[in-house]
């Protein structure tokens, strides 16, 4: 039996919203929930859960340490000096930590670090929790069009034998580049010092006389 042409045209239209449907929602919806699981969070930790940071760079390194003797829980700088850390400073880079996810996941093999930069990183961050764990973050180059950074973390090494690489937000790199005047707590300028120019000299012609300063000449 020969079918009508309108029919068969039918027909191939369902078959093409058929194979349309499928691909767009049933496949595309597997591909996006595997984007979606690999944006990820980089640690699992909280910021209340962190002790102490360090920062390792090619030129300095920083040691911070969480004052728990503080009402405030004020960080304190303990290395390369010895003083109040600027509290804003360290919460912009603890909230990266805490909050931070990988937009993807690569796996590379062991001898290709070097072309994320990750042989020689912008920055090691070792972290250390109240809990005693100790967790790391290295901070490599930024990919082609800057729009994430490179990295690796402690976790577990794939069965292949290759490695991680995370693409994380290039937000760590403003976090760790900076100069250490940064890292130190600013000096509180609330009351100025009085200066001599500052002061207001009284002209003793405007002085008040008074009775008792006047001179009666009889």
């Amino acid at each position: 039996m020969k079918l009508p042409k309108t029919t068969l045209v039918l027909i191939l239209l369902a078959l093409g919203l058929g194979g349309f449907v499928y691909f767009y929602e049933i496949r595309g919806e597997t591909q996006r929930e595997q984007v979606k699981t690999q944006q990820q969070q980089i640690f699992s930790f909280t910021e209340d859960d962190i002790q102490s940071l360090t920062i390792k760079k090619q030129d300095i390194t920083l040691n911070l340490e969480r004052n728990t003797e503080a009402e405030n829980s004020q960080w304190l700088l303990t290395s390369p000096t010895s003083e109040p850390a600027n509290d804003g400073i360290v919460a912009y880079l603890t909230d990266l930590l805490v909050q931070g996810q990988s937009d993807r996941t690569l796996s590379t093999p062991a001898n290709q670090l070097n072309e994320f930069g990750l042989d020689e990183p912008l920055a090691t961050i070792n972290i250390t929790l109240k809990n005693q764990e100790n967790h790391q973050l290295i901070l490599g180059k930024p990919d082609f069009n800057r729009s994430f950074l490179y990295a690796k973390t402690d976790s577990t090494t794939p069965e292949n034998g290759n490695v991680n690489i995370l693409l994380v937000s290039t937000d760590f790199e403003n976090a760790v580049n900076r100069d250490i005047s940064e890292w130190q707590q600013p000096e509180d300028t609330s009351e100025a010092e009085i200066t001599p120019e500052d002061e207001t000299i009284e002209d003793p012609s405007e002085a008040e006389i008074t009775p008792e300063d006047e001179t009666i000449n009889n």
